[in-house]
């Protein structure tokens, strides 16, 4: 059997990845073409009435800015909730409390102690450690894969785990050139699909979870979040990874064995900063995920571990920490879920589910659900930010849910992990883009990402559905109230 010749130049530097193109104004005139009608509904008897309207009105108009220009998406949002606080539909007091809500306090507390795990140089050690361990093409895409997973539970940014995982991929390609297009599927791939381990795995989640307790006034909580998320991530990228190398790789592959320990030789022994950073970061988990016990918020606990994370033997400042805080994802996330609370609170998102999915009132709880699951996928389509997606999607599921004899939390937690599904296109998801040109590497092309989509996307749909109709259930997420 023969082995592969591994190079020996040193990793290349990844390129600036180029920001997922979005359509132009070429159709902009569609957003009012649209808005338009959707205020009309006020004068339909049995409508939304006039705020109800003005608001389907507004988000209309920002799911099309959205979908239809190259304005910036955190710009949209906060004009869409500019208005609704101008009209007087959205109280000024409420759209500002959004910044100092609990999902913004923990999504900055998450970045901190990411900042520190990074600058201990504990991911660093812990991503070199898995390709050194892989004797195999199979067994190196399933570790990378373990890799990923973990780094979902630490790292609460889809692009920032992709950035991490840049130069491992770099590396691998000049080890292994014949497997640098399947790596680069890969990477991406899992990043995305291992964001709905945890609450804190994308800003999506945090709106749907904010969503849902405006609603029902009961969220999923960090812990039951974990407990749900965690084994589907683990099933579907698992899947995904499997996927992936019966594409994009040949048998003759598949079947070929290596050994990269001089690529990636060993760290030595565990420094002080880096047993201290393992230390902090486990017990703001070990915290969360005991909330029922100790009954400190998440928010709370993840603020007090950044703050530790900050000061001695941790190699980050706090100046230097907050600096990797993206300023525009936590406006996104604060505005796009401030839009979401006006559509429930107004009652125009009551109003839309009983007019566009009225028949399905009718239907089995599963079979609605199955539907969710599907619109869910496809979303990524025509929204492309996961967050906007779940400010589309959750105030729409949850009355649609409440009038099916489904319950909210099971509706909400399958859409939003349906919903992490953005793989079709390069503009659908930043880590795609990431890895779609690095310098100096062959990667993919738009005809291979839907030549993927066409297998993985029915995949995806099942595997969700099969954990939300049988194995959800089982671990307290029942189908009905």
């Amino acid at each position: 059997m023969t082995a592969y010749t591994y190079t020996t130049s040193p990793p290349r530097k990844p390129s600036k990845p180029s920001k997922p193109g979005k359509p132009k104004h070429t159709k902009a005139w569609l957003i009012p073409a649209a808005a338009i009608p959707a205020l009309t509904t006020a004068l339909v008897p049995g409508g939304p009435g006039w705020q109800g309207a003005l608001v389907l009105a507004v988000f209309t108009a920002a799911v099309g800015a959205w979908v239809l220009t190259s304005l910036d998406d955190t710009w949209i949002a906060l004009a869409a909730v500019a208005v609704l606080a101008v009209a007087g539909v959205l109280a000024p007091s409420d759209l500002f409390a959004t910044l100092g809500a609990d999902l913004v306090w923990l999504l900055i507390a998450a970045f901190v102690l990411a900042a520190g795990l990074t600058g201990s140089g504990l991911v660093d050690r812990f991503v070199a450690m898995v390709p050194a361990r892989a004797r195999s093409v199979r067994g190196l895409a399933h570790l990378s894969t373990v890799a990923l997973v973990v780094s979902s539970l630490v790292v609460p940014s889809t692009s920032g785990r992709a950035a991490l995982a840049v130069p491992v991929f770099t590396a691998l390609a000049g080890a292994l050139p014949r497997m640098a297009k399947a790596l680069s599927v890969l990477f991406p791939t899992v990043v995305l699909l291992s964001a709905v381990s945890t609450l804190i795995g994308a800003g999506a989640h945090l709106v749907a979870d904010q969503l849902l307790r405006e609603a029902t006034g009961d969220g999923i909580g960090f812990l039951r979040w974990l407990l749900l998320g965690l084994p589907l991530a683990v099933v579907s990228c698992h899947l995904a990874a499997e996927v992936v190398l019966w594409l994009f790789t040949t048998r003759d592959d598949r079947r070929e064995r290596f050994d990269l320990r001089t690529r990636f030789p060993p760290r030595g022994p565990w420094t002080r900063t880096e047993r201290f950073a393992a230390v902090t970061t486990g017990v703001v988990l070990v915290l969360w995920c005991t909330e029922p016990w100790h009954g400190l918020p998440p928010a709370l606990v993840g603020l007090v571990g950044a703050l530790a994370m900050c000061v001695p033997p941790h190699r980050v400042t706090t100046g230097t920490a907050l600096r990797t805080v993206p300023g525009s994802l936590l406006l996104f996330t604060a505005a796009t879920a401030a839009l979401g609370g006006a559509l429930v609170a107004s009652g125009a998102a009551a109003w839309l589910a009983d007019v566009a999915l009225g028949p399905a009132r009718n239907a089995p709880a599963w079979v609605v659900l199955v539907v969710v699951i599907v619109v869910s996928t496809a979303a990524h389509l025509a929204v492309q930010s996961r967050s906007a997606r779940s400010s589309v999607l959750v105030p729409v599921v949850i009355p649609l849910a409440a009038a099916t004899g489904l319950a909210p939390a099971a509706a909400v937690f399958a859409s939003t992990a349906a919903a992490g599904f953005c793989h079709t296109l390069t503009s659908s998801a930043k880590p795609v883009a990431l890895f779609s040109g690095i310098d100096g590497v062959p990667t993919y092309s738009s005809r291979d990402l839907l030549r993927l989509s066409r297998v993985l996307a029915p995949l995806h749909v099942v595997v969700v559905a099969v954990f939300a109709l049988l194995v959800w259930p089982c671990l307290g997420l029942s189908l009905v109230p």
